[in-house]
């Protein structure tokens, strides 16, 4: 049998005064079994610092082609 993904919850607020950038961001965040804490954690921080309306998370570790953000 295979493990699962461990989801996390988490209320991102981004206040970017640089880019005049204000919002709220509600992540849920899947962590794949062989992904570390310290990986899921660079992608959020990756998501805080870039953050945009448009921007999402990919399918990660799943998918080899496709970025994480």
């Amino acid at each position: 049998m295979a493990l699962k993904s461990t989801i996390f919850k988490a209320d991102l607020q981004v206040s970017d005064m640089d880019r005049h950038y204000y919002q709220g961001h509600a992540l849920t965040i899947a962590q794949h079994p062989s992904e570390t804490d310290e990986r899921m954690m660079v992608r959020v921080l990756a998501f805080a610092l870039n953050a945009d309306e448009a921007l999402v998370f990919g399918k990660g570790l799943s998918s080899e082609d496709e970025p994480d953000l």
